[in-house]
């Protein structure tokens, strides 16, 4: 559109829960999620606790809408007659925005979570997404969540973005007083440098700026990409990076036995909070760095989020700093430590573990791994919880969860009769589970969620994993003689066959994936990277693999095929350099037609 005089709306991109608010003869009637993008969740009950959200839309006084009008109608710029229209008989009202959590009440949810031994969330906008998906509208009321107003999905005459953010304010909504209409580019540049310089003073988090192209019609004409319109783009700040020292380096033991590195540092204020810990991952990954205790490095938050050491300022060093040297013993039960080579989809690495099989930080790392999100999903089952249950001799397998009365928990700290049954209800719950976040679950060294799945898919049940030999193992894609081994050995174990035995006496029901034909896409492989908008990733990868296909985790030259959503990363350019076909999301979808 090459006449089209392109004008711009600017606004800043909160951290929270997009949703969608339908109001008819005035009252909310539904609030939904997004969901994707066609069918979102159902959770209106929770919605009208937040106070931001009018249950009744306010209707504006007459010299209310003539200040709009005076401001807005000028040379055909508004369809006044749709707004009189509603304003007569106001049927239905559709409008979309974010629900999101302050930082103050993320900080105190926290503190909440932490001192109830559960595990505190990871951002304000987990925060805000499991807030308002409890099943209980009592505790969705307790954590105080906010929304702002971004759109009118109801056509109330309005030609430009600006008008809608004024129409919803006229009608009892709130909407963010720092957004701003922007006449240029160069308008937008300097919004995003002011936002950018000022986020840390902002009551809430936000990674960046929407740019949206004010007019609707040219908005309209402009189109979509899969689901993303053109004519509007998240313009993101850049990793907030900040300088400090590294003051000691820790080795903490995991599930598997593996020590990980963790670098005590000279507390720093970094995207929102002080950070002091940050993963160094493993030794091959302190030599790349060239890391020694004493240094000065430059430390970001990847995504905000998790704090990691990118450089170390090498030129500042004065003489004092020392070598790392990796422990011959483990700091947990004084056991020898043994090198050994870790292999991963991402590759190798030298790692090294603990060789005492029953040292106390494996067994509490293990069954809180066996208990997390993407295993089991035992909610209020964090691991402070498993450390003390651990302590007291209720569980010393994962199977004693499964066994768990509410009677044992009473009496412990942090319980009382509540709590204690509905952690029971629910372990209960979580007693029926796939095949493959069952395998997961178990903790099997080089088993990762993509490995899993493999394994459930190329078995079909968990008998034939039991009884599966070396070469069967080593015979499936995608698995090398490392991870052969590692799952060979673990199946062989008259210890780990107890366990599987012990889970299936307390109750634990393992459902088998389907039996799947051979698709139109055997043989394939497809690797995603950056966010899909239409469905998530692990959706794609499921749509995928019922048609054959693999889907590794990392681009190799056998790679079929890399899906690029928005914010790509190094996989992308790992396929360019491959010269690896790639498809955006509208080709994608295309081919699972």
């Amino acid at each position: 559109m090459p006449s089209a005089k392109f004008d711009f709306y600017a606004e800043i991109k909160m951290d929270g829960l997009a949703v969608s608010l339908i109001y008819k003869n005035l009252f909310l009637e539904v609030g939904a999620t997004r969901g994707d993008g066609k069918i979102g969740e159902n959770i209106t009950q929770n919605l009208k606790t937040i106070e931001a959200i009018p249950l009744k839309l306010r209707m504006p006084e007459k010299k209310e809408v003539e200040e709009f009008l005076k401001k807005f109608d000028q040379e055909g710029n508004f369809n006044k007659k749709k707004l009189f229209d509603f304003l007569d008989n106001p049927r239905e009202l559709e409008v979309r925005g974010e629900c999101f959590m302050s930082k103050k009440v993320f900080e105190s949810i926290n503190k909440i979570e932490t001192k109830a031994g559960r595990e505190p969330f990871a951002n304000p906008r987990n925060a805000a997404a499991g807030s308002i998906r409890q099943l209980d509208s009592n505790i969705t009321a307790t954590r105080h969540l906010d929304f702002f107003a971004y759109a009118l999905m109801t056509d109330l005459g309005a030609i430009t973005h600006e008008q809608t953010h004024e129409l919803a304010k006229l009608f009892g909504f709130k909407v963010n007083l720092n957004n701003v209409y922007c006449k240029d580019l160069l308008e937008v540049e300097k919004f995003h440098a002011k936002i950018m310089k000022e986020r840390e003073k902002l009551p809430y988090w936000t990674d960046g700026v929407v740019v949206v192209v004010n007019n609707n019609y040219v908005f309209d004409k402009l189109g979509v990409v899969g689901k993303t319109p053109r004519a509007m783009i998240a313009y993101k700040f850049p990793a907030e990076q900040a300088t400090t020292v590294v003051e000691k380096v820790d080795w903490q033991v995991g599930r598997t036995g593996a020590l990980t590195p963790v670098a005590t540092m000279h507390p720093v204020f970094v995207a929102g909070t002080t950070v002091t810990h940050a993963t160094l991952h493993n030794l091959d990954e302190i030599r790349r760095l060239g890391l020694r205790i004493g240094d000065t490095v430059i430390l970001e938050k990847a995504g905000d989020i998790i704090p990691k050491v990118v450089e170390v300022l090498s030129r500042l060093r004065t003489g004092k700093e020392k070598e790392i040297h990796p422990p011959t013993k483990c700091p947990v039960c004084g056991s020898l430590v043994e090198k050994k080579e870790a292999a991963s989809r991402e590759g190798k690495s030298v790692a090294l573990f603990c060789t005492n099989k029953n040292c106390f930080a494996k067994e509490k790392e293990r069954i809180s791994h066996f208990v997390s999100k993407k295993a089991f999903n035992i909610d209020g089952l964090g691991i402070k919880i498993v450390e003390q249950l651990i302590n007291v001799g209720l569980v010393s397998t994962p199977a004693d969860i499964f066994s768990l009365t509410k009677g044992d928990l009473e009496p412990l700290e942090r319980f009382a009769e509540k709590s204690a049954q509905n952690l029971i209800e629910s372990i209960e719950n979580s007693k029926k589970i796939t095949l493959a976040r069952f395998l997961y679950a178990l903790g099997i060294l080089h088993v990762g969620e993509e490995t899993a799945i493999d394994l459930a898919n190329h078995f079909g049940n968990l008998e034939k994993i039991k009884k599966a030999s070396l070469e069967d193992f080593n015979a499936m894609p995608n698995v090398g003689e490392v991870m052969a081994q590692s799952l060979w050995e673990w199946f062989q174990s008259i210890k780990n066959t107890q366990l599987l035995k012990e889970l299936e006496e307390n109750g634990v029901i393992i459902e088998n994936p389907k039996v799947r034909v051979a698709g139109k896409l055997q043989g394939l492989s497809f690797v995603f990277t950056g966010e899909l908008t239409s469905l998530t990733r692990d959706d794609a990868k499921e749509k995928v693999r019922v048609l054959g296909a693999n889907t590794p985790a990392s681009v190799s030259k056998n790679t079929s095929y890399v899906v690029a959503g928005t914010e790509a990363g190094s996989k992308y350019e790992t396929a360019k350099r491959l010269g690896v076909k790639i498809l955006n999301e509208a080709e994608f979808l295309k081919m699972l037609k």
